[in-house]
């Protein structure tokens, strides 16, 4: 018996070795296998870090053969387990990532086995899928227990109940839209603006709620809005919607007291600056009337919320970003397929899609200097620099083109590689020679 389990701890001193590749693999199973938990960025941050929490405490419990009694589930699980309670995905697709990740784990480990004797293999293959179907199955348990407390307690709130009758109403399909209006307390005939919003950096849930509540505050009062609604999709994220002034079917107008607005909108849409000193980020839709606009300024918030993850999460600087959804709406829509975006940058770019602080800045020079249709003063002034600094910027990154000035004969395609690289930075850049 010594001797098994001297076997089976070298076992999970390989798969430890080899930790990066099989959490990578099992993140990329889940995504693709269960389509409920492919969300957006932030809630993919936290299944990845649920999944490697659970796979060093799966190796800890092989190689340390600690008593299952004492098996505690990992912090990062048990959060992650009620960020899905409160944004109402079925407990069943949680159970399922955990019963994917022990076949997985056990394909990885079995293939680390071949230069075992096998009089010794049978046996420490037997003892593998017992010890991790007991880990499974206490830490299923875990969070599972996790998970309907939560899901008790966020339904029984009156945060859980709007995020209710939000859900219906973002669903698509029928629901009694009186009703709703009265239980939310919102005129959902409205001209609606909606927003995500969510922290540049670890706060409380408390001052969450204080931050988004000044936000609320800030937007009714800059937009005049009849109303506003804010319901927390989880505890690290809030939608708000606002009522704008005027009758239903109205254009929406920008306020003049806004303190922000998108170069080329030509929409109409209200734009929103940031309030001073505001730890949030904010991503914002266009102004849609009824129900439909309630739905679609929505949707395209999350796609700029979508960007934003990417962008941060390729290493941008934190500090707040307020963006509205005509400053990044091409880029929105092909956000989705990152790779795709990828091959399009750096086929279109050539050499000044390096991922290089010098191509960085030669890349912002060329994008601002074509928006301001090509006007080396316009530009100049637009990034308070010297006119003679814009021009050879401008003449560096034309040279770093496949095909030089030939590539802006017709700079559409550069003009939207340089926007895709703009709004989601080094995950669509060159990633080697």
């Amino acid at each position: 018996m010594e001797a098994q389990r001297a076997l089976v701890r070298q076992v999970g001193d390989r798969v430890r070795e080899s930790q990066e590749a099989l959490v990578e693999g099992l993140v990329q199973d889940i995504r693709a296998q269960i389509g409920a938990l492919d969300q957006e960025a932030a809630a993919r941050s936290l299944l990845e870090a649920s999944i490697t929490e659970n796979v060093v405490a799966a190796i800890n419990f092989l190689r340390q053969g600690i008593e299952p009694d004492q098996l505690e589930a990992p912090t990062a699980a048990l959060a992650y387990a009620r960020v899905l309670a409160q944004r109402d995905v079925p407990q069943s697709a949680l159970i399922r990532a955990y019963r994917i990740g022990h076949q997985r784990f056990l394909d990885h480990t079995f293939a680390l086995l071949d230069d075992l004797p096998a009089a010794d293999r049978v046996p420490v293959c037997v003892e593998l899928v017992r010890l991790s179907g007991q880990f499974i199955d206490l830490i299923c348990e875990q969070v599972g227990r996790t998970y309907e407390r939560e899901r008790d307690r966020w339904v029984a709130s009156r945060s859980g109940v709007r995020q209710r009758w939000v859900t219906d109403l973002l669903g698509g399909g029928p629901v009694d839209r009186a009703a709703a209006a009265r239980a939310l307390r919102y005129p959902l005939d409205a001209v609606h603006l909606a927003c995500t919003l969510w922290p540049a950096a670890r706060m409380t849930s408390f001052d969450l709620v204080a931050a988004v509540d000044d936000v609320r505050a800030h937007a009714v009062s800059a937009l005049g809005a009849r109303a506003a609604l804010v319901v927390p999709t989880d505890e690290y994220e809030a939608r708000l919607w606002l009522a704008l002034p005027g009758p239903p079917n109205a254009p929406a107008s920008p306020s003049s007291s806004t303190s922000a607005t998108a170069s080329g909108s030509g929409s109409g849409s209200a734009y929103l600056g940031a309030p001073e000193g505001s730890p949030l980020h904010a991503a914002f839709g266009r102004p849609g009337a009824g129900l439909g606009g309630f739905r679609t300024s929505a949707r395209q918030a999350a796609r700029v919320r979508e960007i934003l993850g990417t962008r941060l999460g390729s290493g941008a600087a934190a500090a707040p970003l307020w963006v509205h959804y005509d400053q990044a709406a091409p880029v929105a829509l092909m956000a989705g397929d990152l790779p795709a975006v990828r091959d399009f940058v750096t086929s279109t770019l050539g050499a000044l899609a390096a991922a290089g602080a010098r191509e960085a800045v030669l890349r912002d020079t060329l994008r601002v200097f074509l928006d301001r249709h090509r006007g080396h003063a316009a530009t100049a002034r637009a990034m308070s620099l010297h006119r003679n600094s814009v021009q050879y910027r401008v003449h560096r990154a034309t040279a770093l083109l496949p095909h030089g000035e030939r590539d802006l004969a017709d700079d559409f395609n550069v003009r939207a590689a340089l926007l895709a690289v703009h709004w989601l930075g080094d995950a669509v850049l060159a990633t080697g020679p």
